[in-house]
């Protein structure tokens, strides 16, 4: 039996339940503020010189009212029975430039508003009418409208503002429009006000000013579908900065790492902000915050991707000058924490650290001191010695050098005038150096009490010191001034010195823990040239899967740490905590040269020593 062929059914989709569609496009704009950003984009269409934003309160109702002095609207019957059917697409068919819409339904928007929309205006025939629309209702009105003078514009009535939408203060309309329309106004040259009376305060929208260095010389954006323009800065890395997707003027995106094709380097540095404004990009009708992935897209990302070549090796240098001035400032602070460490711990285990000698080999042209990238591989780098040692001032120790821990300021070069500045402030701190000492039985140790300013300056006039022993024993000379000289008893023990500075009602107070002992550690033998090193400077290595932290070089007086080491990686989460780790290494580092013949568990109770003192001044 033949079968007869089905009936090919089909035919054009059509609206089957209109007001039901008006519905749901009036409810696809859910941001108020985007909404707001349309009724002001009418007003700049229909070339007005002047917008006012009025948000109020009148019997117990808050409103919102938008007033330009644009063109106006002629045809509102046709307005009200042509959603969808854009009287703006159509001109831009004929070719007419400098306007937004096309979709013809930016007029529902007041739903994600208010209540109520009262739109009042005056036609080119010089008559003004008003036409009313109600949330929920698919009913409007149209009727003229008095007035006692003559106007022109429009003006935009919308109440009651929605309950969840009166949080809409005048400064957050400010700043939506100065990102939303920033060239828009910026081309135009409308001037906006915002007259918040809830708040008494009128504002002026400004185009948004971006921060940061205005990159020239950027790659073209070429696109056989129109124009692509790009205004980009580079500045401080911030998760804030952001680089929006414009079209005509008018922000489409925020933030170009939402979408995913732009969810990469360098759009994802934090370095760059600025707008990306294509022409032909196709919207979303419903919301006007998005776009249709479609061949115009396709388009832009390949015209991009030069762009993002160029960006991405601009980005590495800034990188690498930052990282450049971090490893300086890292370097300031360690260099501090440790040379107050040094004041802190006994003399002839890390004199050799004075750098007085390669200051004066530098001053007599000898430029073998070792530079390293994060610094001049010296301890100075804040203007001090490094060590704070007071170039012709008398060892403690009698030998003629002062050793790091003497002295604790640097002294001006002859017939230098201090500035105000530079001259020390009240007494803040006290401290004794050294803070601990191992001493012989029967020897004499010579110690220095260091008044100090807030600022940390040595404070040297107005002062009165007393010395004395609270625990131990031994005997104290010279009890009334900056040095006093101890005498060991001779049997070991442990003995504090306490030492107390006045000056006018401020009193401060500082001990130092002095070990008696029958057998002192041999001091270490200090360089046969005379030539006394500086605190190291440092440098990055990358040494993946290689377990070694850091190493010294002694010839170039650098300290090579593995920043592909996990142990940096994870310190390099937090600053402190990166700070410490270096400090840790540092402490490391000097041990291991300062003590080269030591056994292990030596080395360990001077790592344990050094990096004690040192952490406990780091900030």
């Amino acid at each position: 039996m033949k079968k007869t062929p089905a009936k090919k059914r089909g035919g054009k989709l059509r609206i089957g339940d209109h007001w039901n569609a008006i519905t749901i496009i009036a409810l696809s704009q859910t941001n108020p503020l985007k909404a707001i950003a349309e009724f002001v984009e009418n007003s700049i269409d229909a070339k007005a010189k002047n917008v006012t934003i009025i948000r109020g309160k009148q019997k117990g109702e808050y409103y919102l009212k938008i007033i330009d002095d644009g063109e106006g609207i002629s045809d509102f019957q046709y307005m009200g029975t042509h959603i969808g059917d854009s009287i703006k697409r159509k001109l831009k068919e004929k070719g007419a430039t400098g306007i937004q819409g096309e979709f013809g339904i930016g007029l529902l928007s007041f739903w994600t508003v208010g209540e109520t929309l009262s739109i009042t205006s005056t036609g080119r025939e010089g008559l003004t009418q008003r036409m009313l629309l109600v949330k929920g209702d698919p009913a409007f009105s149209i009727r003229d409208a008095a007035t006692l003078f003559p106007q022109t514009g429009t003006e935009l009535h919308i109440r009651p503002i929605l309950a969840g939408v009166r949080q809409l203060s005048g400064e957050k309309i400010q700043n939506y429009l100065a990102s939303e329309l920033r060239d828009r106004i910026a081309k135009s040259g409308v001037r906006i006000r915002i007259a918040d009376r809830t708040s008494r305060r009128e504002l002026i929208v400004e185009p948004r000013k971006f921060h940061g260095r205005l990159l020239h010389g950027l790659p073209e954006i070429a696109s056989p579908l129109g124009e692509v323009y790009a205004e980009l800065y580079i500045s401080q890395r911030s998760a804030e900065n952001q680089v929006g997707l414009y079209k005509n003027g008018t922000r489409i995106i925020p933030d170009l790492t939402t979408i995913d094709r732009f969810r990469q380097f360098p759009w994802t540095s934090g370095y760059l902000e600025g707008i990306v404004d294509a022409s032909f990009l196709q919207l979303t009708p419903g919301t006007r915050d998005g776009i249709i992935y479609d061949e115009a897209f396709a388009s832009l990302s390949a015209g991009m991707e030069k762009l993002e070549e160029h960006l991405a090796e601009l980005i590495r240098e800034q990188e690498k000058a930052e990282e450049e001035e971090a490893s300086k400032a890292i370097l300031h602070r360690v260099t501090r924490a440790l040379r107050e460490a040094f004041l802190l711990l006994p003399q002839e285990d890390y004199g050799w650290l004075n750098i007085q000698a390669q200051r004066k080999s530098r001053a007599s042209g000898d430029g073998s001191a070792g530079d390293g990238p994060a610094g001049k591989g010296a301890a100075g780098m804040d203007g001090g010695t490094g060590d704070g040692s007071l170039p012709g001032a008398e060892s403690p120790d009698g030998d003629g050098a002062a050793p790091a821990a003497a002295v604790a300021e640097q002294a001006d070069p002859p017939g230098t005038q201090k500035e105000f500045f530079q001259y020390p402030g009240p007494l803040h701190s006290f401290l004794i150096s050294p803070a601990t000492a191992f001493v012989g039985v029967g020897e004499k140790r010579r110690f220095r009490g260091i008044a100090r300013d807030k600022s940390r300056r040595t404070v040297d006039s107005g002062l009165s010191y007393s010395w004395a022993i609270t625990q131990g024993a031994g005997s104290l000379d010279m009890t009334d001034g900056e040095f006093a000289e101890y005498t060991a008893p001779e049997e070991p023990g442990l003995t504090i010195l306490e030492a107390e500075v006045r000056q006018g009602e401020e009193t401060r107070r500082a001990q130092a823990v002095v070990t008696v002992t029958a057998e002192l550690i041999p001091q270490r033998e200090r360089e046969s040239s005379g030539r006394k090193k500086g605190i190291p400077g440092y440098t990055y290595r990358s040494a993946p899967g290689e377990l070694w932290r850091s190493r010294y070089e002694e010839e170039n007086s650098l300290i090579i740490i593995n920043n592909a080491h996990p142990d940096f990686i994870f310190a390099s989460r937090q600053g402190m905590t990166k700070l410490r780790y270096i400090v840790r290494l540092f402490a490391k580092e000097l041990v291991l040269a300062n003590f080269p013949e030591a056994g292990k568990e030596e080395l360990l109770e001077r790592m344990v020593e050094l990096t004690l003192y040192a952490e406990e001044n780091l900030r």
